[in-house]
């Protein structure tokens, strides 16, 4: 484990890398800003290690408006529908950023905050605890939120994130990290190649807006139908209105057997062996295929940002849940803290 400063934001403030490797040639560089993942280096099956997600070499790239690189959503990741919410007869109005919607809690997202390095530990399993202060009314959300996230490199060359919270008030929740995977190792390739399973029988229909319809649409015999590995790129370019809309996938999958840590998708690149297995205690995972980047936006080492050159495997509850009750979530509320674990597990074959 090794500490370092990566730069300083433009108010001043500096920001903290950690990184940490396991003994199986495993290595995670992390930010406290935003609570990022700046690099994932896991081996293939020469044991050639290189960096799997897309991230920045400067901090003033992750500090541009829209950029979610690695980075840990809150309070409440994907969409909120009307950017508004009411908790018994209170309503709360949010900052819209995507038209009358907000998506990924708008500028006052958690990826845009510096943490705190709670703690941070060398070892078999080493790890990085960050936490955050959410204050009540922080982007109009109610209740004095605390969050700690824990990143963990097992033994078994996964990544673990433990994510915890407590409030003093009830308020919506729901956090995801927001990493962009390309298992080539190569930011310059595309991952329509790459096959794809999610384990998932049903997706939450949207509007033209892309917020949930309270129903849940059978993916069996469409485009989003993944539940047998294919390759990303097989039908994304399928005559279907959202995906034409959206420009690729940006879908909300329904996981089988909810309860308990299950495996939620997997992603296989057959030329370097590496294959991701994804897991978690959450009811639904966003795949989202990097459908759009800023103009001139690029990525370690001065590589272009092009559609289609990473997959984000984004696990969540579903989008809009404080809207619809029959949804598998509930506002967190003091007394009852949240605990959640995603692992992200690497091996080849």
């Amino acid at each position: 484990m090794e500490r370092q400063i990566f730069g300083r934001l433009a108010d001043g403030r500096p920001v903290e890398k950690i990184i940490l490797k396991n003994e199986n040639g495993m290595t995670g560089q992390f930010l406290n800003y935003g609570c990022r993942i700046a690099k994932l280096e896991v081996p293939d099956r020469g044991g050639n290690c290189e960096n799997v997600i897309l991230g920045h070499d400067t901090l003033a790239e992750y500090e541009a408006p829209s950029d979610v690189h690695g980075a840990v959503i809150g309070r409440f990741a994907n969409r909120i529908g009307g950017a508004a919410f009411s908790i018994g007869t209170h309503s709360y109005q949010l900052q819209k950023n995507e038209g009358e919607n907000i998506l990924h809690s708008a500028s006052s997202g958690f990826q845009k905050r510096l943490w705190q390095v709670e703690q941070a530990k060398d070892g078999n399993e080493p790890f990085v605890t960050f936490s955050l202060r959410s204050t009540d009314g922080d982007g109009g959300f109610p209740g004095n939120l605390q969050v700690q996230v824990t990143y963990t490199l097992t033994e078994n060359n996964a990544l673990r994130i433990d994510y915890r919270a407590k409030t003093d008030a009830e308020t919506p929740l729901n956090l995801t990290n927001h990493s962009f995977f390309n298992l080539t190792g190569d930011a310059s390739k595309s991952i329509l190649g790459i096959s794809m399973r999610v384990f998932s029988n049903a997706i939450t229909e949207t509007g033209n807006d892309l917020i949930p319809t309270g129903k849940l649409f059978p993916v069996e015999g469409t485009p989003y139908d993944f539940h047998r590995a294919k390759p990303i790129g097989r039908d994304i370019d399928a005559d279907d209105p959202l995906l034409i809309q959206c420009g690729g996938y940006d879908v909300n999958y329904v996981l089988e057997n909810s309860d308990g840590l299950k495996q939620a998708g997997e992603l296989f690149e057959p030329e370097s062996g590496r294959r991701l297995r994804v897991y978690t205690d959450l009811p639904g995972m966003q795949v989202y295929t990097a459908n759009h980047f800023p103009a001139g936006a690029v990525c370690c080492g001065n590589v272009e940002l092009k559609p289609h050159h990473a997959v984000c495997l984004e696990t969540q509850y579903f989008p809009d849940s404080p809207h619809h009750p029959e949804f598998p979530y509930q506002n967190l509320k003091p007394d009852v803290p949240f605990h959640s674990t995603t692992v992200y597990r690497f091996d080849c074959l």
